[in-house]
């Protein structure tokens, strides 16, 4: 980990706790970091308000819930154009099906992590959404076989931790 600006290694641990379970209340994080409950609201909301917490959610199942194909689809776009990777970003802004999208170097030009119910899903997305989009040249996808990791966890190597 790099070194973090003004954080502590109280700050870290706090993070630290946080990532493994978000609804933690500051009696809970006092307790794991060995603060004041009023400390660790401070040090929470000052985290927050620097941007270095972005939000809470809950991590839902989507297996559970239904979507059961979780798909990585490389894109190659038609041209190379800020108004073409333009277009193509609003594409993607509007697909709730996409999860996550990236710019790459290399012979893709964009990673979506897509989930779907099945194949029929996939299959619309693909023919009816992505390819007919002027911005795109070529679509590949890769269905996930078996998940071996799944983290969003950042790799903080805080005091009593290794």
């Amino acid at each position: 980990m790099q070194d973090s600006p003004g954080l502590d290694s109280f700050d870290l641990r706090l993070l630290s706790a946080l990532q493994d379970n978000g609804r933690l209340t500051n009696q809970e994080l006092g307790d794991r970091i060995g603060l004041s409950p009023s400390q660790c609201s401070r040090r929470r909301m000052a985290l927050e308000t620097a941007g270095l917490i972005r939000g809470y959610r809950a991590d839902l199942a989507a297996e559970a819930l239904g979507f059961r194909l979780l798909v990585f689809i490389s894109v190659t776009l038609a041209t190379h154009s800020g108004d073409n990777a333009r277009a193509f970003r609003a594409l993607v802004g509007r697909i709730d099906e996409v999860q996550e999208a990236y710019a790459l170097t290399g012979d893709a030009d964009y990673l979506l992590k897509v989930v779907v119910p099945g194949l029929n899903d996939l299959s619309a997305l693909v023919n009816d959404v992505l390819l007919p989009h002027d911005s795109i040249a070529r679509v590949r996808s890769s269905i996930v076989l078996d998940r071996l990791k799944e983290s969003v966890r950042l790799p903080f190597r805080t005091p009593g931790r290794s």
